[in-house]
């Protein structure tokens, strides 16, 4: 009996030890990284307020762990069809299953098949490279749409659709987030002198204002909205130039009552300009209020900015420095980038609301600086390809803003999609014998008809821009281009205009030159070898025909003796100039300051 009680006692502890030391490594084991963060299904943030047209979405996220160190070494995606099944972990319509992968950027769906007008949910969990896994992701929900994209007015483009959700209907876009109104509290409210009321918000926005007013008897008071204040507690009603005016008159009815301001349709006079849909409240940009005519008082709780804004992270960047002056620059230009998109793609957000090539490019690359954002970016590079604005350097950006996509996202999408678009902006149908381009420079300027097809441009105005806003140089009105008359005014550097343009085909260099790296990524090794060496012969003709030896800068153009800012930079900027002439070409740059405009800017500081 005593020998049987000592051998139980052993048995007992023996066990006790053997699972204490299981338990010990099991611990081990569940110790995890933390969960992946930042879910996006084809570039969206928040797919659950979008409807998505690829049959096969992309996931992507952020890779979390205890340090920096943390690398992803495999991945396990689960997606479901409902929202119970992917908090119990399970993916009845895809586990992938350990995936032992780096990537965390746009891995395709690979379940089973999709069904149209349909609410998903997945998540993801990662392993480490000491093998360590994280936790599940929170679940993010996505939605498909039409996989057919019949009926489109272009290839790409993105419809509203009406979803409905516990039993309200809503608007969303395809393959896009939209942007929505957000009520903004004013900095204060004061009475001018002429006893109107005067409200100043922190900063501009897209926008109208909500009100809720009690008078005592129904009468009418005159809005002032604008972009400029007097400086004694108005708005400057003739502000100048392109900044933001406008006046509107509000009814009233006696009695505490909520109004919106009701402002008229915008229909600008644009080819492709951009009219807000018909669910949406109108929009103008504003920044101070003065209210005419109202006899009650106003505080601060009663007037709101009902601000159009696109989903933005205001944490995702931060700077800051010992300069108050650069400190207020970021913070504009930070703020810029977070309400110009708001009709989910880069316009002219006022004046014009067209796409402009250029400015989109500029916005692309500083909203990527910014936030962590990818879908409005793509969506206008796609647009543009179809919808394009007149300049030819603009059209010449398009290479540009999608080399741009393929490096911020490593996602081959929009290059494979739209590769022989791409090709088409190299515009060699108007290259010489050798290789440089003649492009029109005036509205008369002669251009086949087959090949402004290609680059989808109907237009009548197809020729040069070379910067904005344009002048024209002392004694040159031959050179006008067209715009704003014979004058010396302008960000062009008195840039001389002519067929075979310095900075057109500083351009073509580039897109040659990126229209090759875009093939090799695409495996299209004969198109890599052949844009490559159609670059090596333009560098050669450029700088054989296009450089003055004698002062060791650019002209403007061939047979032109002038020398721009412009005519200089762009070659500078993409590679064109010599080892042997870049300090002489630097030297002039500095020289000549900053004469361009703010377009210009970003290649000058490149």
């Amino acid at each position: 009996m005593i020998h049987t009680m000592k051998s139980y006692r052993q048995f007992i502890f023996n066990s006790l030890l053997i699972l204490s030391l299981v338990l010990l490594a099991n611990c081990t084991n569940f110790q995890s990284d933390p969960a992946p963060e930042g879910l996006m299904t084809d570039l969206l943030k928040k797919p659950e307020e979008a409807v998505i047209t690829n049959p096969e979405p992309r996931f992507s996220w952020i890779v979390n762990g205890e340090s920096d160190a943390t690398m992803q070494t495999a991945y396990q995606i689960l997606v479901a069809s409902d929202k119970q099944t992917i908090e119990e972990n399970e993916g009845d319509v895809w586990d992938s299953g350990k995936v032992s992968s780096e990537k965390s950027v746009a891995i395709p769906f690979r379940g089973k098949k999709l069904d149209e007008h349909t609410s998903y949910w997945w998540k993801v969990r990662t392993w480490d490279q000491d093998g360590q896994t994280s936790a599940y992701s929170g679940a993010e929900q996505f939605n498909t749409g039409d996989f057919q994209k019949a009926d489109r007015s272009w290839p790409g483009q993105s419809r509203w659709v009406t979803m409905e959700e516990d039993g309200e209907e809503r608007h969303v876009l395809e393959d896009r987030q939209r942007a929505n109104y957000h009520e903004i509290t004013p900095e204060n409210v004061t009475r001018n002198s002429e006893g109107n009321h005067f409200i100043r918000f922190e900063k501009a926005a897209f926008g109208t204002l909500k009100l809720n007013l009690d008078p005592q008897r129904a009468d009418s008071v005159v809005v002032h909205l604008g972009e400029k204040s007097t400086g004694c507690n108005g708005v400057d009603r003739s502000p100048g130039g392109s900044i933001v005016y406008e006046k509107h008159v509000l009814e009233l009815e006696k009695g505490q009552t909520e109004y919106k301001l009701e402002l008229p349709r915008k229909r600008p006079d644009y080819p492709e300009s951009v009219v807000m849909p018909d669910h949406m409240p109108e929009v103008t940009s504003f920044r101070y209020v003065e209210i005419e005519g109202y006899e009650g008082s106003i505080n601060k709780e009663q007037i709101n900015q009902l601000a159009l804004l696109y989903p933005f992270d205001g944490e995702a960047s931060y700077f800051h420095s010992s300069d108050s002056n650069l400190n207020q620059i970021w913070e504009m230009c930070k703020h810029t980038l977070k309400i110009t998109p708001f009709l989910s793609k880069y316009i002219d957000g006022n004046r014009e609301r067209m796409g402009y090539e250029a400015d989109a490019y500029l916005q692309q690359i500083s909203h990527y600086s910014v936030d962590r954002e990818y879908a409005v970016q793509r969506y206008t590079t796609k647009y543009l390809i179809f919808n394009p604005s007149w300049p030819v350097e603009w059209h010449q950006h398009i290479p540009l803003m999608a080399w741009a996509d393929y490096m911020q996202t490593a996602n081959k999408a929009l290059l494979e999609e739209y590769y022989d678009e791409i090709k088409h902006k190299a515009m060699l149908p108007l290259a010489r014998e050798d290789g440089l381009l003649s492009t029109p420079y005036t509205r008369e300027g002669d251009v086949d008809e087959e090949f402004l097809e290609t680059i989808h441009y109907d237009g009548s105005s197809f020729r040069d821009i070379t910067d904005w806003p344009q002048g024209t140089p002392a004694n040159e009105s031959e050179h006008r281009s067209g715009h704003g008359g014979i004058t010396l005014e302008g960000e062009t550097d008195r840039f001389v205009f002519s067929d075979v343009s310095t900075v057109v085909n500083a351009f073509h260099y580039r897109n040659l030159v990126l229209i090759s790296e875009i093939a090799e990524v695409l495996d299209k090794e004969e198109d890599a070898r052949w844009f490559e060496e159609r670059a090596k012969k333009v560098k050669a003709s450029f700088n054989e025909k296009l450089f003055n030896q004698d002062r060791g800068l650019y002209t403007d153009g061939e047979d032109v003796k002038h020398t721009s800012l412009h005519a200089n930079m762009f070659p500078a900027a993409f590679g064109l100039v010599p080892d042997e002439h870049q300090t002489r070409i630097l030297d002039f740059l500095i020289a000549k300051g900053m004469a361009c405009g703010p377009y210009g800017a970003k290649y000058l500081f490149d």
